[in-house]
């Protein structure tokens, strides 16, 4: 009798056990809104990129953007009756930290959807994670190729080098007159490699010389051989197609030889950084974006987000990255509404079919490929250790 009754307590520890599990594992709605995240009262959504090391100037004005829409969306009651939450991370630039950061967030966080990174080589690390996990990654940043292929989850906001490069060439070269130009790629950069490419292909169809080729390392800070050997070749300008940090610190290297030239290259140059590493010599770079802070000229719901971001930061203007991350939110969250649902492999398909989305980075179109179709391009000089708009760049839509 004595044995019958130990057995029945430990009969009923185990029932209770059992029971507190299941309730555990069943917090939120039954079917597939239960999701990926998107159970109880709160959907997902990671941000991928750095807060901290080289490419940090990127990752921070991301998440900003990505916070300031979710901040609306919940204002206004959130999506499908559930309040957005962003999911920060930080891989610190390191491209070793990169794919950890992605599996901690779609495995243990549960989330949706993921934005980012802003750079091409992150996320083309990130995009067969998101792919093999069926979560939807959308870039805000990554320009370069190579990028949606790679699955029918992964999408980006930002305006396309293939699209941008070949406007900006045709001003460098047409309006500038740079008929001879030095390349300098950044070799370990899959971004300034892809870059390189399209602007040599570029400058070929333009009939414009490229007199010196340099290689490049992000991570070096000695440039003299490289600027020793441009200033052999004699260029009318510079094509830099690395990141900021490298390129101020090359061209105070440039300054220091007596060049007189400039420098010209994609976004991956656009950050205050470049100036506060190159101070005076970068005086007069020019860097082509996406999206430039022109209250002036800006469509309503761009000046609307200019004057919330500046009440938000010191009277500050956002950047692209700060534009482009707040419309990833927004995509997602008009996605799962047109879906109707918080399941990725649902509002993906949502996501596809955005036409003529009046964003405030731009007014976007997914071409059926998932790449984004974005004009004008703004390409900006820095002036007195700002940017400056120089000139909106009509661009072609390329054939997806």
């Amino acid at each position: 009798m004595k044995k019958y009754k130990v057995a029945l307590v430990l009969l009923s520890m185990l029932l209770v056990i059992a029971l507190v599990a299941g309730c555990g594992g069943k917090t939120g709605t039954s079917g597939d809104e239960n999701k990926g995240g998107a159970s109880g009262d709160t959907i997902k959504i990671g941000f991928m990129g750095a807060l901290t090391g080289n490419e940090a100037s990127y990752g921070i004005e991301t998440l900003k953007g990505m916070k300031m829409a979710a901040e609306d969306l919940n204002k206004e009651g959130g999506v499908l009756g559930k309040k957005i939450e962003i999911v920060e991370s930080d891989h610190g630039s390191k491209q070793t930290e990169a794919a950890a950061v992605v599996q901690k967030m779609i495995s243990k966080d549960r989330v949706v959807a993921i934005v980012g990174d802003p750079t091409t080589g992150k996320t083309k690390l990130a995009a067969p994670i998101c792919q093999q996990n069926k979560v939807v990654l959308l870039s805000a940043g990554a320009v370069g190729p190579g990028v949606v292929e790679l699955g029918d989850y992964i999408f980006r906001d930002t305006l396309l080098d293939a699209v941008a490069a070949p406007a900006v060439t045709d001003y460098l070269v047409n309006k500038l007159g740079w008929k001879k130009v030095a390349i300098v790629t950044s070799t370990n950069n899959d971004y300034s490699v892809g870059l390189t490419k399209i602007f040599e292909e570029a400058l070929a169809k333009h009939n414009a010389q490229i007199v010196d080729r340099e290689s490049i390392q992000d991570g070096d800070q000695d440039f003299s051989a490289q600027v020793t050997r441009i200033k052999q070749a004699r260029p009318d300008g510079i094509i830099f197609t690395g990141y900021y940090t490298e390129g101020g610190l090359f061209m105070k290297e440039v300054r220091k030889q007596g060049l007189d030239l400039k420098m010209a290259g994609g976004d991956g140059l656009l950050s205050p950084v470049l100036w506060k590493l190159g101070g005076d010599a970068v005086e007069g770079s020019m860097v082509y974006t996406g999206f430039a802070a022109d209250p002036a000229n800006a469509a309503p719901q761009t000046r609307e987000f200019i004057k919330k971001y500046q009440a938000a930061n010191d009277n500050k203007l956002p950047d692209m990255f700060s534009a482009q991350g707040y419309d990833a939110v927004m995509l997602l969250a008009r996605a799962m509404k047109e879906a109707n649902s918080t399941d990725p492999s649902k509002f993906k398909d949502a996501l596809a079919k955005t036409r003529d989305y009046p964003g405030v980075s731009g007014t976007l179109t997914f071409l059926p490929n998932r790449e984004p179709v974005k004009s004008p391009v703004y390409l900006l000089e820095v002036k007195n250790q700002q940017f400056s708009i120089k000139e909106a760049l009509p661009t072609e839509v390329p054939k997806a």
